[in-house]
């Protein structure tokens, strides 16, 4: 199993509706086999740009260990949730 970092852009919501979503994060995660390691909520900052008629987001790092075949999956799952502006996922080197 490799190590994994996963910055989430959730919309700006109640908080809440925020801690629900990251909730999913975390049982996609434990769903495909993987392990989360560390929870880093960044809070809420403005964005670049609009996203999605969005010009804030909250920022979410998730640090991870999981198969490199379930990426794909987590990945698949991240995309088509709504509530999620942007994510990207990076293999940590350590």
């Amino acid at each position: 199993m490799n190590k994994y970092e996963v910055m989430v852009i959730v919309k700006p919501a109640e908080e809440e509706a925020t801690n629900a979503v990251i909730g999913k994060v975390e049982a996609l995660i434990a769903r495909v086999g993987g392990t989360v390691e560390k929870v880093d909520r960044w809070g809420k900052r403005r964005l670049a740009y609009a996203v999605k008629k969005f010009t804030d987001g909250f920022y979410v790092l998730v640090n991870f260990e999981a198969d490199p075949a379930e990426i794909k999956e987590i990945d698949r799952v991240l995309k088509i949730n709504d509530d999620v502006l942007r994510h990207l996922i990076v293999k940590h080197d350590a």
